[in-house]
């Protein structure tokens, strides 16, 4: 029979390309997810049973240790942008990892893979970096030869990166960002799927791994971009931190007020993060030491941008008629 892997947040933005890999190597995957009904788009990823997604709450041992029977490997793609309520950072990305690898080494599960994120620290100001430094210590004391993933900022067709900033650019002349000149180092989602299932198949010596792109980039300069890419023209400014963070406070009263009704556009937590630098360290090892080269954004972001043209799709349509020449 072949092998298994149970994927938590196996239908997310970067657990659904682990998927599909894991389904083209021959495994078994279960797709390990709250909503399960909505997860269904995983299942043509592999013949017929062969991909599977199921129910799971990683806040409960229970569910988590149900859905990691028999499993050969596991993933953990959990993570959340979310400070407050019951999947909050503390319940989802520390708490929730520690089960996922506790339960692992319990079972006696051979190989375990954790996607956390560059900037990942114990003592950093903001609540998402450490709570994802939480959660790989967490996994490494139950699973001590478990693949941890630091990925920069993640980018590919279902993006919450580019596709919200290409999304805001379509209203009003002026692009508002909080950080202009944070650096980031923006890396594709399947290059980092690929190493991920390097880690389930062992390919990938255990560790950590900072995983970034072929290019280094300010947040302004990653805008232009994509301005460039959807052939709008913006004028980018720069939000100071410290207005940023009096931002953050209205919106997250405002979502609070309204009951989620209004998500938050920023919050402070956010804006603490963006006061660092997203790229991967000197001596960190990373996709050198996988072998994989990763894949520039020029190559992908035309790609799935395109609808943010002013004409869409007809763009390139309208501008080869504008060459032209009447007779």
């Amino acid at each position: 029979m072949s092998k298994l892997v149970t994927i938590y947040g196996g239908s997310g933005f970067v657990g659904r390309y682990i998927a599909r890999r894991m389904a083209k190597l021959g495994w078994r995957v279960r797709v390990a997810v709250r909503r399960p009904n909505e997860a269904l788009f995983v299942k043509p990823y592999g013949v017929v049973g062969q991909v599977e997604p199921v129910l799971c709450n990683i806040r409960d041992d229970e569910s988590v240790r149900a859905v990691m029977h028999g499993a050969d490997a596991v993933v953990n793609c959990v993570g959340t942008f979310d400070a407050k309520g019951k999947n909050n950072f503390d319940a989802v990305q520390s708490e929730g990892a520690e089960r996922v690898a506790r339960i692992a080494a319990e079972m006696g599960v051979a190989r375990m893979v954790q996607i956390s994120a560059i900037g990942a620290d114990a003592e950093s100001a903001s609540d998402y970096a450490r709570t994802k430094a939480l959660g790989e210590s967490a996994v490494l004391s139950h699973m001590p030869d478990a693949v941890i993933l630091r990925p920069s900022v993640i980018f590919g067709p279902e993006d919450g990166f580019f596709n919200r900033f290409a999304s805001m650019s379509r209203m009003g002349p002026v692009l508002p960002l909080v950080g202009a000149e944070t650096k980031f180092q923006p890396v594709y989602v399947d290059d980092v799927a690929h190493a991920a299932v390097m880690g389930v198949t062992g390919e990938a010596a255990p560790g950590v791994y900072e995983l970034g792109g072929p290019d280094v980039d300010s947040f302004r300069e990653l805008m232009t971009q994509m301005l460039g890419v959807i052939r709008r023209r913006k004028l980018l400014v720069n939000i100071p931190f410290g207005i940023a963070s009096v931002m953050g406070w209205g919106f997250e009263l405002l979502q609070t007020l309204t009951g989620g009704l209004f998500p938050a556009q920023i919050t402070r937590d956010q804006v603490k993060s963006l006061r660092h630098d997203n790229v991967v360290a000197e001596d960190a090892k990373g996709f050198a030491d996988l072998g994989i080269t990763p894949t520039s954004l020029e190559a992908v972001l035309p790609e799935y941008l395109w609808r943010f043209r002013p004409s869409g799709q007809y763009d390139a349509i309208k501008e080869s008629a504008q060459h032209l020449r009447t007779e």
